[in-house]
């Protein structure tokens, strides 16, 4: 789709693009099953993250992509207090509802890989170091931040 708008043609690219990176990790329906999944996982990510963090990170994404991550949030009292990985897979699993704990483990760490991918790898470590270290362990192996 071309919409005569660059800003507008460049997001949609984009953000189609993360959606493939998505798809060719993981076993999923379809792109949109592949953006319910990033959705859920950004948000559920920023809303762990110190505002300050969660804003840097989306000063990095996609026009398209910083919207849905932004869709509804209230700044005020986040980081949430409970940031144990749990607590993160339990909101996952509140959003996809009957996906097997270990699924929701898995899309966690691709929707991470993909984001790893295209955010730069300062932000990715500032990301990493401002999260416990049992989230810390739903990052791949080697994104950027190996001596943590």
């Amino acid at each position: 789709m071309n919409t005569g708008i660059a800003a507008f043609d460049n997001t949609l690219q984009s953000t189609i693009q993360w959606l493939n990176d998505i798809l060719d990790r993981i076993d999923l329906r379809d792109r949109q099953e592949a953006y319910q999944v990033m959705r859920v996982v950004l948000q559920l990510l920023r809303d762990h993250l110190p505002v300050e963090q969660a804003a840097a990170l989306g000063a990095q994404l996609p026009m398209l992509i910083r919207g849905f991550y932004y869709e509804g949030w209230h700044p005020h009292g986040k980081p949430i207090k409970d940031r144990k990985k749990e607590c993160f897979l339990a909101g996952l699993g509140q959003a996809l509802r009957g996906t097997s704990e270990k699924r929701l483990e898995e899309m966690a760490r691709v929707v991470f890989e993909v984001l790893a991918k295209h955010v730069s790898s300062g932000e990715i470590n500032s990301i990493k170091l401002s999260l416990p270290h049992e989230l810390r362990d739903l990052w791949a192996e080697g994104t950027h931040t190996h001596w943590l």
